[in-house]
């Protein structure tokens, strides 16, 4: 475990192996995409089957040098980030968790060199969670027009830029993090004519969606592409540059485990029978689509997100909140 000091909020990351042997620990959030897919008697063979969706992509993207189609293998490690809050400036704040993401290495089986891969891809956040699931619901629920709260997504985007720029982070790695999900159903996405000899066909969408600007307060930007062999376009956030940035096995293995992901969480769209065209429109009410042979459960991640948000009030929010508004009160996107 790696601690750093800033100023009266510090940050320790701990990390998990995520392979076939992978139990939720007791502090882990219990909304994660992992823990659902960890659970039941089946939770070695459902592991078994996401492991291998992600190992034979990177393998068929990889395809240079490879004619066995088997020389890479991706391995993850869940990071966990809490967050310290010293504000006496003792030095010793109790520690709330924060984040968890996948870090993502290659091996390369031929030569036993594991390469470097991309922190991000599949991030989950707690006071995102409270965000979604308490503040925008009870927004809606009083307003009678449209629009955001004031200053919505802020501290999340705050606290994400601090950690990024924290020893904690720099300490472990090399660049930014790059969050790549789903693309967003309210939005329409145009094919352009640039094509990324590994990242595909790029798109282009019609307006920001909710999750476009709540990256945007993380300073992350958004670009859309297709891969090879992909039937819809992923989101990618990310600062810097994301094609220059990063080496191609590096891209494979990000566009490899959260192709799988997509996949199981959201098959109408990642696992459909035809590709997207010139113009998409994703949705999640297409009924041809076939289902990934791992079991995932979405009604419950639904619920527990909502759980999450509560318990992240009641036991972040509500606690810290005069901390924590001095602390963002003093700091600029």
């Amino acid at each position: 475990m790696t601690t750093t000091t800033a100023t009266d909020l510090t940050f320790s990351i701990s990390t998990t192996r995520f392979d076939e042997e992978y139990s939720p620990s007791a502090g882990s959030r219990v909304t994660t995409n992992f823990a659902n897919l960890a659970r039941g008697e089946g939770r070695r063979q459902n592991l078994r089957n996401v492991l291998k969706m992600i190992d034979d992509r990177v393998n068929d993207l990889a395809d240079h040098d490879n004619p066995q189609r088997n020389r890479y293998a991706v391995e993850l490690d869940i990071v966990s980030v809490d967050l310290h809050i010293d504000a006496a400036g003792t030095g010793h704040g109790a520690g709330v968790p924060l984040i968890e993401m996948l870090d993502v290495q290659i091996l390369d089986r031929t030569t036993g060199e594991r390469i470097t891969g991309i922190t991000g891809n599949n991030f989950s956040s707690y006071v995102r969670d409270y965000d979604f699931s308490v503040v925008l619901p009870a927004h809606k629920a009083s307003s009678t027009g449209p629009g955001l709260p004031d200053d919505f997504g802020e501290l999340h985007g705050k606290l994400f830029q601090h950690f990024v720029a924290s020893d904690a982070y720099r300490e472990r790695f090399s660049q930014p993090p790059v969050v790549c999900i789903s693309v967003s159903t309210s939005r329409e996405y145009r094919r352009t004519e640039h094509r990324h000899p590994v990242l595909g066909w790029e798109y282009t969408h019609d307006a920001d969606s909710l999750t476009d600007l709540y990256f945007g307060k993380m300073g992350q930007q958004v670009r859309y592409f297709m891969p090879r062999g992909s039937v819809a376009p992923l989101a990618f956030y990310h600062q810097g540059s994301l094609t220059s940035d990063h080496s191609d096995l590096a891209l494979i293995g990000t566009i490899s485990t959260m192709e799988a992901f997509q996949k199981i969480y959201r098959p109408e769209i990642y696992n459909a029978h035809t590709a997207a065209g010139e113009v998409y429109r994703p949705s999640l009410q297409n009924p041809d689509f076939s289902t990934p042979d791992v079991t995932y459960d979405r009604e419950e991640r639904s619920r527990l997100g909502v759980e999450q948000g509560k318990f992240t009030e009641e036991h972040f929010m509500k606690p810290y909140q005069d901390v924590l508004d001095r602390w963002a009160a003093a700091r600029s996107l």
